[in-house]
């Protein structure tokens, strides 16, 4: 029923340290929720839900513990029901994790022979006689990457995450898609293993897609919670770039590559969940004392707000993968993974790989950007709001939360090693050789790849040097005397305002009109002229809306034909019943001819004749004679 290998203890440990300091967090934030009981009782449901999760040991029990965690997550979305949008983004979220769960129970059903109390080990020797192992490869990403977040599957991101209680959206970006990777890792190691080459690549392009398309709407967003919710898709895109390119040195017997490039992977999925579980949590206290989520109405709060200041400021430089913080390790490694493939003489390799080096440095350069806006917005320059201007910093048990999970961040930093020892034992468990030896060759201070020509990073060197140049600069600072000046802000001649300092709108306009053909903004500028001359006016009011291209292009027109073929159902149910029930009849044997395919050997000429029935029979049956 259960089981606790190394796997299952290391997502089991991931689980603990964000939900730890979570519960302080989450005791801090009930006063400031209304449905206490139900808060609390799905809150802990949803925690244990996790945990079952990832140590069940058959399908049923999987399933079991996947839905009942999507459920509480759900309710938990819902628990400050007040607005529409709120149960809009509830029931949007509802409709995509049961998207998801159809492919995991199909995924399922076939791998166990309808035999649900089967364990994972035992599906293997059944999947190996099932003559399309591709289609059940799409299954578990159609399952997982719904629940993950990962493009084209990542719609309902930033609409469930805005709309939770913070402590939840921590627990849900920071902890729950996580729990998506793991069932990756359980049943492509357990079940579909060995895999070909494609498979890589396709995680690979997913995942190089998922972080570029992730990081560019986050730019755009001034929701501070959706905004860090886009970051969670861009993030579990890296983490399946990491993940693809061990698959596909796995493909090609390049075991010490694969274990290094799956380390990385899953390196990074602990360094998303501290930072970003801390990030939720710093907008969850913004959010608390200003009671909006718009940056636009923040600015200044590093004087009122100085523990949450910090803690998100560590955050946003982890996130922003700048050395020597654990967020620039992970992707180092991954990094170095990509590199290290430039030997392999493959078409498919050399054009998915290169896409995948750029989206990745894209990505880190625009999540700098990203976060240099958000905390410089949120916490720098004038008050933007009277709420700002009145805030204060959160009481005890949030901060409690905000800083444990700050020593989460800093103890990926500081014991890598450690980590990393810990994670190449999950490797040499699933069969991958061991490369702790090879990336600490000549002790923890280095770091090294196992590439041909990879390169060295020694994080404790650069956290000791930095902390060391800081310490002398302060201590030059004060054996010098440097005398302070304080002088108004220079303006142009113009009085030095709120209004006049930069807006998150403005930051991200040079980057919003590059992308122009991505976002494809709906711009709307408003001014209130004075005596109708056009050239002046006393007030204006600037507004960009964007609306994400896969909801625009790809869910409406899903959405439009399932309502025409609706209403065509419709229609022959109420008014051409004979018609309809020979569709019931087509659909029937389309059914039957599609298992005898799945559960036996393929054969063309069976095909053709069930192909040409088919067709008869909706000809004489369906269409008829039209005349």
């Amino acid at each position: 029923m259960f089981q606790f290998d190394t796997l299952s203890l290391v997502f089991t440990v991931l689980i603990a340290l964000g939900t730890l300091p979570n519960l302080f967090y989450s005791q801090g934030y009930l006063s400031h929720i209304e449905r206490k009981v139900h808060y609390q009782l799905h809150y802990f449901t949803f925690i244990l839900s996790m945990l079952g999760v990832v140590v069940s040991a058959n399908a049923l029990i999987f399933l079991l513990f996947w839905e009942l965690m999507s459920l509480t997550s759900w309710q938990l979305i819902l628990t400050e029901a007040k607005e529409k949008k709120t149960i809009e983004a509830a029931k949007f979220y509802f409709i995509m994790t049961h998207f998801g769960f159809v492919f995991l129970l199909l995924f399922f059903l076939i791998a166990t022979d309808g035999d649900l109390s089967l364990g994972f080990a035992a599906m293997q020797s059944i999947v190996a006689k099932f003559a399309y192992p591709t289609l059940l490869f799409f299954f578990i990403l159609l399952g997982f990457l719904s629940k993950a977040g990962a493009v084209p599957l990542h719609v309902w991101l930033p609409y469930a995450h805005p709309e939770a209680p913070s402590p939840v959206s921590a627990l849900m970006s920071g902890v729950m898609l996580k729990v998506a990777i793991y069932g990756m890792f359980r049943f492509l190691f357990d079940v579909l293993y060995p895999w070909p080459l494609e498979w890589g690549v396709v995680i690979l392009v997913i995942g190089s897609l998922s972080s570029l398309i992730g990081v560019l709407y986050a730019l755009s967003e001034h929701d501070i919670k959706a905004l860090l919710a886009n970051h969670s898709i861009e993030n579990i895109g890296i983490i399946l770039i990491g993940f693809g390119m061990g698959m596909i040195f796995a493909s090609m017997g390049l075991k010490v590559l694969s274990s290094f490039a799956f380390i990385a992977a899953l390196f990074h999925t602990f360094n998303h969940m501290s930072f970003k579980s801390l990030l939720f949590m710093g907008a969850g206290a913004v959010l608390h004392q200003t009671h909006t989520k718009n940056i636009e109405k923040y600015g200044g709060l590093v004087k009122a707000m100085p523990v949450t200041a910090l803690t998100f400021l560590l955050a946003s430089v982890s996130i922003s993968a700048l050395p020597p913080t654990n967020g620039f390790l992970s992707e180092w490694m991954i990094f170095q993974s990509m590199l290290g493939s430039s030997h392999l003489d493959n078409t498919s390799l050399k054009l998915a790989i290169p896409f995948a080096v750029f989206a990745l440095a894209m990505t880190g350069g625009l999540a700098i950007a990203c976060f240099v806006k958000a905390y410089g917005i949120t916490f720098l320059g004038l008050y933007r709001s009277s709420n700002a201007k009145h805030a204060h910093e959160v009481n005890l048990l949030m901060r409690t939360g905000m800083i444990l999970m700050s020593l989460v961040v800093f103890s990926l930093m500081l014991f890598t090693p450690f980590y990393i020892g810990w994670f190449d034992k999950v490797l040499t468990e699933l069969g991958h050789l061991s490369v702790y030896a090879k990336i600490f060759p000549d002790g923890i201070l280095q770091m090294h790849s196992v590439g041909m020509h990879g390169g060295v990073v020694s994080p404790l060197i650069l956290l000791i040097a930095l902390v060391g140049v800081t310490l002398l600069l302060m201590f030059g600072y004060k054996a010098l005397r440097v005398k302070e000046r304080i002088y108004h802000t220079w303006s142009c001649g113009y009085h030095t305002s709120a209004r006049t300092q930069y807006s998150a709108t403005g930051f991200a306009g040079p980057i919003r009109r590059f992308f122009t053909w991505l976002y494809k903004p709906d711009e709307h500028f408003v001014k209130d002229s004075i005596a109708g001359h056009s050239s002046k006016f006393s007030d204006s009011h600037y507004e960009v809306h964007v609306k994400p291209l896969f909801e625009k292009s790809l869910y409406e027109s899903i959405g439009k034909g399932a309502n025409l073929l609706s209403y065509w159902i419709y229609r022959l149910s109420h008014f051409e019943q004979t018609r309809y029930a020979a569709m019931i009849f087509n659909l029937m044997l389309s059914v039957l001819f599609s298992y005898r395919i799945f559960a036996h050997d393929f054969s063309w000429a069976t095909l053709v004749l069930e192909g040409t029935v088919m067709i008869i029979s909706i000809k004489v049956l369906i269409i008829g004679d039209r005349k």
